[in-house]
């Protein structure tokens, strides 16, 4: 092997190590990889001398991560984790019946996996693999058949149509506390849930600051960083959150969720369905785009509980 990468231990003996760290054993790693305990302690060793360091304490009752295990095992494993990834998707890419989607956690569990099921039943010949990231970046693109990115629309080399318009509005269960309000006055002085993310998503602040309210959480409001997690509380009944109308439209039709207010925010941004103007589509690929351009025209936004 030539380049920067020629000093890099070979592949089995990491796979031998992930064994070993997870399962706390060379017996049980080496029944996993259907290979001799000896061939696992052999990987292990060559590993350990190729780093100049122990990566096991190994004693009578069994081995355990020694500290450069432990910090090896770290970056080690999630390595390992994309090397498989990466492979699945770019054996799926060269399937002609297989289309890759890439998408958020929240998209991709609220809105895009209940089409599926859909178009599985139409289309069992076509199998869709989904990508579910929040790191989502236009560069990461041309690696999947479509994305669904969120934005403006205007990313270059990429063709993009909107899917999803950003709605944003107040939720809870029906009953709880505070569901009954009326006024966005009422409302800032509700206890809520909180959602402070690493990335680009609004908030309550910036959702009362397009009505021109200043508002500033209180420390003893719950709080969390994701998104699905914030939609699991209100789910529970835990408070008054947050939503967009993608994720809980259905809930609130079924009545186990209503909107609190009849205030909502359309921000003017979107989720696009993209793919690389360069890379050619698959039949495959152009009839799921398609059939998702079609179900998410003509959608109605749920009225407040106060209009129904």
């Amino acid at each position: 092997m030539s380049g920067r990468f020629r000093h890099l231990p070979p592949l089995d003996t990491l796979i031998a190590f992930e064994s070993v760290a997870r399962l706390g054993s060379f017996t049980r790693a080496a029944d996993e990889l259907c290979v001799t305990q000896s061939a696992v302690s052999k990987q292990v060793r060559t590993l350990e001398q190729a780093l100049g360091v122990a990566l096991f304490m190994r004693g009578a009752r069994g081995v355990e991560l020694s500290t450069a295990g432990v910090l090896y095992q770290q970056e080690v494993v999630p390595a390992l984790q994309r090397i498989h990834v990466t492979g699945q998707r770019i054996s799926a890419t060269h399937h002609p019946n297989t289309v890759t989607v890439l998408a958020t956690h929240a998209v991709s569990q609220f809105w895009l996996f209940p089409r599926l099921l859909s178009f599985n039943a139409v289309h069992p010949e076509i199998t869709i693999h989904i990508h579910a990231s929040n790191e989502i970046m236009p560069f990461m693109v041309p690696d999947h058949d479509l994305a669904i990115l969120y934005g403006g629309g205007d990313w270059p080399s990429l063709e993009a149509t909107a899917l999803i318009a950003e709605v944003i509005y107040p939720v809870a269960r029906p009953g709880i506390a505070g569901s009954a309000a009326q006024t966005l006055e009422e409302l800032a002085g509700l206890p809520l849930i909180q959602l402070a993310s690493a990335w680009d998503c609004i908030e309550w602040r910036d959702w009362f600051a397009h009505f021109d309210i200043a508002y500033q959480s209180p420390k003893s409001d719950p709080t969390f960083n994701q998104l699905t997690l914030t939609y699991a509380a209100i789910q529970q009944g835990g408070g008054i959150g947050l939503v967009w109308d993608f994720m809980a439209a259905e809930a609130i039709n079924k009545g186990e969720l209503v909107r609190v207010t009849d205030f909502l925010v359309e921000t003017g941004l979107a989720e696009f369905v993209v793919h690389d103007l360069v890379r050619p589509m698959s039949a495959a690929t152009t009839l799921f785009r398609d059939w998702l351009i079609e179900g998410a025209t003509n959608r109605c936004i749920p009225s407040p509980r106060s209009e129904v």
